[in-house]
């Protein structure tokens, strides 16, 4: 059998996760990237080793020899392309978030049903080895019942600009950015329950802070302090029909002491946290125990979980594994995403039936 070959569309700084996973997976050949800067998309192309270069990506779907897509480019697209492209026959690995609203997360799920193609939403979290550690814990039982979750994403100071601070093209600021990141894989680990309520605010009261000096953050390549139409930080309450419960607050600014990442749940018989440590507590003979696994990564690694998301992605393509994370699972965190923006617009709590 020859190898997988691979198209990715967009190549801004997130391809290069992707790229290099490519390139290191041997059951894989990089053969096409598409960006509507050609230029970039040229030296993408050189950097990795990729035989074709594309700046139309409907041109890139018509060739017969690409297998798969990796689409990397902005949130508003990424239905479209991923409609495009198993509609042509090609399996997808899309970036979170799937796409920017329910009406095209619900559209876009029909199409993969009926194409019989594979595709797998970039949760990379749920790809990370501290992550499948805690999910063989939850398996056998070792936390109980799930009952309470925290996710926790705050930036003192990173709103990166560009695309991502414009809301026509990236459909929210931290929330759907990073937020939707530590919002899935307690979601996952919690088995996936069904959302019935959400409780939700989000603010605009700092901007983003471009007065602030001697302090470094990432900027997007089309950076411009002028423009911004994203929230600075959400929060919120989200319930579950099981009797299950989501607390959320993510920021890109924030008045706050330094950075901080937690990802927690609560157990009738322990409790875990995966960020920013793996950590599991249970008690053992009337004793509470903190429990440290030993293991090579505690933490989330960046460069690892993209490997093995794209290994895995591989797999599924050929018929080796199931994904992680199908476009049923895009499909529920948009409605989660979408109904935390439509409470704190509306201002009251909003039910799912």
């Amino acid at each position: 059998m020859g190898k997988l070959k691979i198209g990715v569309i967009g190549a801004g700084s997130i391809s290069e996760a992707h790229l290099g996973a490519y390139v290191n997976n041997e059951k894989v050949e990089l053969y096409a990237i598409c960006d509507l800067n050609e230029q970039r998309a040229k030296d993408k192309a050189e950097k990795f080793g990729a035989k074709k270069v594309y700046v139309d990506y409907n041109e890139l779907m018509n060739d017969p020899e690409i297998d798969a897509v990796s689409i990397c480019t902005w949130n508003n697209t990424h239905a479209e392309i991923a409609t495009a492209a198993v509609n042509s026959g090609k399996h997808v690995l899309v970036e979170k978030p799937m796409t920017t609203s329910v009406e095209k997360a619900l559209k876009l799920e029909e199409a993969v049903n009926n194409s019989g193609k594979k595709l797998q939403v970039g949760f990379v979290r749920r790809y990370a080895s501290n992550t499948q550690i805690l999910k063989n814990f939850i398996e056998k039982d070792e936390l109980g019942d799930i009952y309470f979750a925290k996710a926790t994403c705050i930036r003192r100071l990173g709103n990166p600009g560009g695309w991502f601070s414009d809301v026509e093209r990236s459909g929210g600021g931290p929330l759907i950015d990073i937020g939707v990141h530590v919002i899935d894989v307690l979601w996952y680990l919690m088995g996936r329950p069904k959302v019935k309520s959400i409780s939700s605010n989000t603010y605009n009261k700092l901007g983003n802070r471009k007065n602030i000096k001697n302090l470094s953050f990432y900027q997007a390549a089309d950076y411009d302090p002028e423009k911004n139409t994203v929230e600075d930080m959400a929060n919120a309450m989200i319930r579950f029909e099981n009797g299950a419960s989501m607390l959320v607050d993510v920021s890109f600014t924030l008045h706050a002491k330094k950075d901080e990442i937690a990802v927690k749940l609560y157990g009738t018989k322990g409790g875990a946290e995966v960020e920013p440590e793996l950590a599991i507590i249970t008690e053992k003979h009337d004793t509470i125990l903190n429990v440290t696994p030993q293991v090579d990564s505690l933490t989330f690694d960046f460069i690892d979980g993209f490997q093995n998301e794209i290994n895995h992605f591989v797999d599924t393509c050929l018929g080796e594994k199931e994904t992680f994370s199908p476009v049923q699972d895009g499909v529920e965190m948009t409605k989660i995403l979408c109904g935390i923006y439509e409470s704190a617009e509306k201002g009251k709590e909003i039910y799912f039936e």
